[in-house]
């Protein structure tokens, strides 16, 4: 099934953004991820004004996806001793600019993850826009096959999310809760960061 950010889901986005409320007792594991990205914000603008893509929109991805840790691949996590191994699996192609048998550069990884998903074609980075591109890096499952749940990917440590969470591909399990900040979370605080 093919989805598209239309005028209803951006609709959606913004609402869901707009009346989102980080929950108070864990503002400071927010506020602790968010302080940890800023320490990093240079190399997000460096790759960001590369592609045409906010800094804050990767600083999130590498926040999900690796934990901030800058040897691992933005694509899903892996480490960047090699190509990836889960989804997206054998990236990035080429070799590692080093040579064969050299670790990947994190800012080579980066590119190759965010051309990949066609990131830098996006020309409107409206918050919805971003939340929408965000889920689409986890998976697009909670909305197609569990719509009475928000991703947590997006809405964990919010007043949007309970319960409910995919503890592996495929694998959902209606009584887990994310321990993960949620990207709008860190979004949010993000953005009002000059």
């Amino acid at each position: 099934m093919s989805l598209e950010l239309n005028t209803a889901l951006t609709a959606e986005y913004t609402n869901l953004f707009n009346t989102m409320v980080i929950k108070p007792e864990l503002m400071h594991h927010v506020k602790t991820r968010v302080n940890a990205i800023i320490a990093y914000r240079k190399r997000y603008e460096a790759i960001g004004s590369q592609l045409g893509i906010p800094w804050r929109f990767i600083a999130v991805v590498h926040s999900m996806e690796a934990g901030l840790n800058f040897k691992k691949h933005l694509h899903n996590g892996d480490p960047l001793t090699g190509k990836t191994t889960h989804v997206p699996k054998g990236r990035p192609v080429a070799d590692p600019a080093a040579g064969k048998g050299s670790a990947y550069t994190w800012e080579e990884s980066a590119l190759d993850a965010l051309k990949l998903r066609k990131l830098d074609k996006v020309t409107n980075w409206s918050t919805a826009r971003m939340l929408w591109e965000l889920e689409g890096y986890n998976g697009y499952g909670y909305r197609l096959y569990h719509p009475d749940v928000k991703s947590p990917y997006l809405w964990s440590f919010t007043n949007h999310y309970k319960k409910g969470k995919y503890a592996s591909d495929g694998k959902y399990d209606p009584n887990l809760v994310s321990q993960q900040v949620g990207a709008a979370c860190l979004l949010k605080l993000l953005m009002e960061i000059k």
